[in-house]
């Protein structure tokens, strides 16, 4: 295969999957891992990738925003999985979580077990309408302006009602997560309400599939310091897990 050919098919599979890492490209290709590096380094050279630790990522997730219908489907499996391994993050009893808005929170909401007792505070619209019926839950919507590309509710007014409470575990979602960076999202409406969810949390679980991992969006939310648990899936790569490990949460590959 030609270096042009193959290039092509790595822009493909980054733009697919959201994100390509040297060692499975050296071993997909039956190529050395420099041969890769320099493929990587030429696609970053004509604008079409970022390099991250280990890797590379489409710029289209730089600036880029999917809307909620096309984040829904993409991932599915990853966070399914995610989503039953963060039940086992729930507080026992009648306890309080906040579920922020987001694809893999909304499929921890679906299967939240009907046995549990708890009071749900949520920003997502979508999330607080799957929950309304459940007759064993305390449902509350913190309110504000909604987001109709995420279906978020957002600004001062959604801030201030978080500001003012404390719950036992906050589940987030985050579009950008880095060892360098933090916790990243490409709204500052969206930023400033998930900042403080996380002030307003004895403990702060992440659901994030592994395309999250390296990337960096425009607003800044939080220190992986501030997060408790990550639970992410089995494509992100070792490196990643111990650098992310090592900025502080526990890494739960689901």
């Amino acid at each position: 295969m030609y270096a042009e050919e193959r290039q092509t098919h790595i822009v493909e599979e980054a733009r697919a999957k959201g994100r390509v890492d040297v060692a499975t490209l050296a071993e997909t290709f039956n190529v050395t891992q420099e041969t890769v590096r320099r493929d990587l380094t030429s696609l970053v050279r004509h604008g079409v990738l970022r390099r991250v630790h280990g890797g590379a990522i489409p710029v289209e997730r730089l600036g880029f925003e999917p809307g909620l219908a096309d984040r829904d489907a993409a991932m599915n499996d990853e966070k399914e999985r995610i989503a039953a391994a963060a039940l086992a993050e729930l507080p026992e009893g009648e306890g309080v979580i906040l579920l922020d808005a987001g694809t893999t929170t909304a499929r921890l909401a679906e299967i939240l077990p009907a046995s549990a007792t708890l009071t749900v505070v949520t920003n997502a619209l979508p999330i607080a309408m799957t929950l309304a019926s459940r007759p064993n839950l305390t449902v509350m919507s913190v309110g504000g302006r909604v987001r109709g590309r995420t279906g978020a509710m957002v600004d001062a007014w959604a801030v201030r009602t978080l500001e003012e409470m404390v719950v036992d575990v906050a589940f987030m979602g985050a579009n950008g997560i880095s060892a360098e960076r933090g916790l990243t999202t490409p709204d500052t409406a969206e930023a400033a309400a998930k900042r403080a969810m996380i002030h307003a949390a004895r403990r702060v679980v992440v659901l994030a599939d592994h395309t999250k991992a390296g990337a960096d969006h425009f607003a800044r939310f939080g220190d992986l310091a501030d997060v408790d648990v990550l639970i992410t899936d089995r494509g992100l790569h070792p490196d990643d897990a111990s650098a992310l490990e090592a900025a502080g949460p526990r890494v739960v590959l689901a």
